[in-house]
């Protein structure tokens, strides 16, 4: 470890300290329905839109009628998402002439977009068109990304408000989260990653010539567009199949780090705008409090496993740590922060391939998927997933001292735990039942690459991955299988669903309930004691969950590496 891969990290957290503020306050007028500098501009736009699709923009939905409209609006991109795929060999722009993809493998896909994953059992230079990349994954991108912010803000509201059987309008955010946040800010990263010598084209892949006079075709298309909202909107879907590895999707330092501030600026933003909407700034200020502990606290880990490599790298007199899958360009502290970020805020991007990553190196990604995704998170989606347990630290904390725990105003009682145990428990469900499966059935263990702890870990990351929808891939694994195709998507639908239907089945009981004054005996929730509280009971949640999994893969490998076995 040296001190400038300290300084690089202490000046990323600075960053997204400093942009969280003004973010949220902008995001938070937005969505009130507030004028802001864009509205000039983009106004008109908004109103064209509501008058098109017949949308009433002052009529609010109860939480079942927003949940029902985003449940049918995936229906359909699901729908016209999958067509594409399967006919993209007769449809235009495609000038490599790309054939249609397979029925299971256009399933996966089409469920991996559709639910802000973006785990890719493909490569897509070689499987995709530019038609496909631009009018179905790019699409998806946006609309996924913009639903997670709609649904965090929906349950905000919850909290924010008195005796009300309403939670605001899903087509009204969803259209305010595209046109207000995610389309101006992903212009500026396009133009920027255009500068840094990302390819933006519609021509067609160029041959090339090599030293040896070999012929090369060099993929090229429009990557800058994609990539700032796959960045963005925590999606990581990559135009090539190597992600953010490739030099043509990250070509210099200088993009590695805005695509890093760019995972975590809305997730950071979205406690900002929590704390304003409720009425007290501190209260969201110390939810990313927490979310920044269990950060720094996992770049510090895989950052140490990473520099300090192996013990067989070290005898070999290899000092200088582990940097076999990382790319030269970025070196072991950004590929290290890179791997905390995105797989804290499930976005599946990759600068470095995990499988090649020490076994405790490897580990934090996988439990920062394990815990929900919940530090930062993806947009909206870790907000909501944060707040889940928040209310069961409260639940806690009411058991301890014998009081009805109550939270910014509103007592959580039996409901509200009921449905936040409900969306927690299951996670694990997936990520652990289908592991349980695919490595006894023959046919699963047979896209294993490695024997042993390692192997298991593929698998273990795969389903972690899917359900925690952030689809990045620990490598190893050949996943474009029937099985994998399958229970990936299976695993992907329940971990977006599974945890949206409650946490807005969370917000209508809330938005219902008075708000009550804060008394002598009330818990205070914006200091040191309640930021532990929560810590601790993410951990212990985590801990009794995970630890088995854990140990039967990333711990006992490193323990057998330690006595110089490695897989």
């Amino acid at each position: 470890m040296t001190l400038i891969g300290w300084v690089q990290i202490a000046l990323f957290c600075a960053m997204i300290l400093a942009l969280t503020k003004p973010l949220g306050g902008y995001m938070t007028r937005v969505f009130n329905g507030e004028r802001t500098l864009l509205s000039p501009v983009l106004r008109p736009v908004e109103a064209g839109i509501y008058w098109l699709s017949g949308v009433d923009e002052k009529r609010e939905q109860h939480w079942l009628t927003y949940t029902v409209g985003m449940v049918l609006f995936h229906v359909a991109g699901f729908a016209l998402l999958y067509a594409l795929l399967r006919l993209q060999d007769v449809l235009p722009f495609n000038p490599q002439g790309q054939s249609a993809v397979a029925p299971d493998l256009a399933f996966n896909t089409v469920v991996s977009f559709v639910t802000n994953t973006n785990w890719q059992n493909y490569g897509g230079e070689s499987t995709m068109s530019y038609l496909t990349q631009m009018l179905g994954l790019t699409v998806q991108n946006f609309v996924s990304a913009a639903t997670g912010i709609a649904i965090a803000v929906a349950l905000i509201r919850g909290f924010a408000r008195s005796s009300m059987r309403t939670v605001g309008n899903f087509w009204v955010d969803l259209t305010r989260a595209t046109l207000y946040v995610l389309l101006p800010i992903c212009v500026v990263i396009t133009l920027f990653l255009i500068s840094q010598g990302m390819p933006q084209t519609l021509g067609a892949y160029v041959d090339a010539t090599t030293l040896e006079g070999a012929k090369q075709t060099i993929a090229v298309g429009p990557v800058a567009s994609q990539v700032a909202i796959k960045m963005l909107g925590t999606n990581g879907g990559g135009f090539f199949n190597a992600n953010a590895a490739h030099p043509f999707e990250n070509p210099t330092a200088q993009s590695n780090f805005i695509q890093m501030l760019a995972i975590f600026v809305i997730g950071a933003a979205m406690t900002n705008v929590f704390g304003r909407m409720v009425g007290n700034p501190k209260q969201g200020w110390a939810i990313l409090a927490v979310m920044g502990v269990l950060f720094i606290t996992g770049v510090a880990i895989t950052y140490w496993a990473e520099a300090s490599g192996t013990h067989t790298l070290q005898a070999l007199g290899l000092t200088g740590g582990n940097m076999e899958g990382k790319e030269t360009r970025f070196g072991i502290v950004a590929s290290a922060l890179f791997a905390v970020v995105t797989t804290a805020a499930s976005c599946g991007a990759v600068n470095a391939m995990h499988d090649s990553f020490t076994a405790i190196g490897g580990m934090i990604p996988l439990i920062n998927m394990q815990l929900g995704e919940l530090i930062i998170g993806g947009v909206g989606a870790g907000l909501y997933g944060m707040l889940l347990f928040v209310v069961l630290a409260i639940f806690v904390a009411g058991l301890m001292v014998g009081r009805t725990p109550e939270y910014v105003g509103k007592k959580i009682e039996a409901r509200e735990v009921k449905m936040a145990m409900l969306a927690i428990l299951v996670l694990p469900l997936m990520y652990l039942g289908w592991t349980a499966v695919a490595v006894v059935l023959p046919s699963a263990v047979a896209s294993m690459a490695n024997s042993g702890p390692h192997g298991f870990t593929e698998v273990l990351y795969a389903f972690t991955s899917a359900t925690g929808n952030n689809g990045s891939a620990f490598g190893g694994l050949t996943g474009n299988t029937f099985f994998y195709n399958l229970t990936l998507a299976c695993s992907m639908l329940v971990g977006r669903f599974f945890m949206i239907v409650p946490a807005m089945a969370m917000a209508g009981s809330l938005a219902s309930k008075k708000s009550i004054a804060a008394s002598a005996g009330t818990l205070p929730t914006t200091g040191g004691l309640f930021i532990g509280l929560v810590i601790g009971v993410i951990l212990i949640i985590g801990g009794l969950t995970f630890f088995p999994a854990l140990a039967l893969g990333p711990i006992v490998e490193h323990l057998a590496m330690l006595s110089g076995n490695l897989f």
